[in-house]
């Protein structure tokens, strides 16, 4: 399985292509819609939330509610473009200096970016370096995610920190779990942590400034065996390790207890092994799922570190890259914080690699040829 996106913040439009979903997988527009509508969500959102309606098109790769095994192609239009047409123009005879930006921000990719391609004009950098990219991303891996649930993978997310608020430890997940995450505007268990992230948020932006924070992602019913040791660039941590990272903001990934581990003796880092009703398993999920680069049978479960946006109303200190004269950073449209929706897309991007390394083991052209494989090899029973 693998994907390609395309489009800019402000163009036209986001473009994504998909290869290798099997045949006869159902889907539909609406089920995609669901996961945009959620990754919009959330207290710390900027106005662009409000522009964008997100309505996905699938042009290509499904007949009547059903994949073909054939690239899916989706379309979602960017209702903004309407504003920014001459600006973002691809006929040359439409150049101008207008949104020209000179001033880079700290902890964007304006500077860097303009310096790796020899941009004059860093606009051509931060229009595809936005998160508006992982619009098509989350479209992209609600299929992955539709896949896996047929597969018997479910795929959840939570916010466990926003600032200086840490949400509450959960044991494992559960439906009224679940429900009390998607009910809350910043994807927090309790009531009393959301109502501390949410003034925390609110005070930042007043003072012209923004938040960071911490999310988990949990893929529960992950077949054993997923991902291999033989070597390095097929061990499952790494792949989900990288797609987290890919995403905007994302400073550091934990897998388990992650970073804790250092301060344990391995006696008590360690998950023993125990019988179970149907075999092996393991006492504790301090692994986090993955045993030396495979799946273990357990819960994955993944912690993403997200920055403070770099997008500040107050913008720190920068330099103008004509006069190279100092000058406050460039100010673009943005979030206070963006966390709740990292957490979604996320979701998503997990989505993507467990999709991909079930296709590896697994293979079929098919769904009806597919499944039957993961039943079969799920009822072994010296497996979990």
């Amino acid at each position: 399985m693998r994907f390609l996106t395309a489009g800019e913040s402000h163009g036209q439009a986001l473009v994504g292509i998909l290869d290798g979903v099997p045949a006869g997988l159902c889907l539909k527009a609406e089920d995609i819609q669901k996961e945009l509508i959620r990754r919009k969500k959330g207290y710390g959102r900027g106005d662009r939330q409000n522009i964008e309606l997100d309505a996905v098109q699938i042009l290509s790769g499904v007949r009547f509610g059903k994949t073909l095994g054939s690239p899916i192609s989706l379309l979602i239009e960017n209702k903004d473009w309407k504003n920014w047409q001459k600006i973002m123009s691809v006929k040359e005879e439409d150049q101008s200096s207008e949104r020209k930006v000179e001033i880079p921000r700290p902890g964007h990719a304006d500077l860097t970016g303009a310096q790796k391609y020899g941009f004059e004009d860093m606009r051509n950098v931060l229009e595809r370096a936005s998160a508006r990219e992982t619009t098509m991303r989350v479209a992209i891996g609600s299929i992955a995610r539709i896949f896996l649930k047929e597969c018997g993978v479910q795929i959840y997310s939570r916010v466990t920190q926003i600032g200086s608020v840490q949400d509450v430890l959960i044991e494992e997940w559960s439906e009224g779990l679940l429900e009390k995450v998607e009910a809350s505007s910043v994807r927090m268990v309790s009531s009393d942590a959301e109502t501390r992230a949410v003034e925390e948020i609110r005070n930042a932006g007043e003072a012209g400034d923004t938040l960071g924070g911490s999310f988990e992602v949990a893929a529960i019913g992950v077949p054993v065996g997923l991902g291999s040791y033989v070597h390095w660039d097929r061990k499952l941590d790494g792949k989900l390790a990288q797609c987290l990272m890919s995403l905007n903001a994302i400073k550091s990934v934990d897998l388990g207890i992650g970073h804790e581990v250092a301060k344990l003796r391995g006696s008590e880092a360690h998950d023993e092994i125990v019988r179970k009703d149907r075999g092996i398993g393991y006492a504790s999920n301090r692994s986090g799922g993955i045993q030396a680069g495979m799946s273990s049978g357990e819960a994955i479960l993944l912690r993403a570190h997200m920055k403070p946006l770099s997008t500040l109303k107050t913008p720190l200190n920068s330099v103008n890259m004509t006069t190279l004269e100092s000058s406050p950073a460039h100010f673009e449209r943005s979030d206070v914080c963006a966390v709740p929706s990292a957490a979604v897309i996320g979701e998503s991007l997990v989505a993507l690699v467990l999709a991909e390394e079930i296709l590896k083991k697994f293979g079929g052209d098919s769904m009806e040829e597919l499944i039957p494989r993961i039943r079969e090899w799920k009822e072994k029973d010296k497996f979990l």
